[in-house]
């Protein structure tokens, strides 16, 4: 019998607290989206390094709501620093704020915002990364 590839994406309250509840034994990878302030770099990097702790194989940063050159340079030189994988900037995009105000979802409000182009990116990166063989927790291929 072939084995099925199973992806489930889960939207994980902010802070490390899931992480102790087991997570873990269950993904392959995680993204850890930060936006540009300390705190949430910090909290990302924490994540991040509690994860690897715990046997994530694959953890990822995806930088979010991002407003200019300065704010990315900023973080992605915390990433280097910290030996983090920024795989995205995605950049604040007032269609997400629309959306919000009118109880949609970006994607219906604004299909071509930068914001939704990036996040389509994002998912197909991550979709081609499961794909090349990275294997699963018992050393199988996807």
């Amino acid at each position: 019998m072939e084995a099925v590839a199973e992806t489930t994406v889960a939207d994980m309250e902010a802070g490390l607290e899931h992480l102790s509840r087991g997570t873990p034994r269950y993904v392959d990878t995680i993204l850890t989206v930060v936006e540009p302030y300390f705190k949430s770099l910090e909290t990302g990097r924490k994540i991040c390094e509690l994860a690897r702790e715990l046997g994530v194989l694959r953890v990822h940063v995806v930088a979010n709501k991002v407003q200019g050159p300065l704010e990315e340079s900023a973080i992605r030189a915390f990433c280097e620093r910290h030996g983090l994988d920024l795989v995205a900037v995605v950049p604040y995009d007032e269609a997400f704020v629309e959306a919000d105000r009118v109880g949609r979802a970006p994607l219906d409000i604004a299909p071509d915002a930068p914001g939704i182009q990036e996040i389509v990116r994002i998912a197909e990166r991550l979709s081609q990364k499961a794909g090349s063989g990275g294997g699963d927790r018992d050393g199988h291929g996807s």
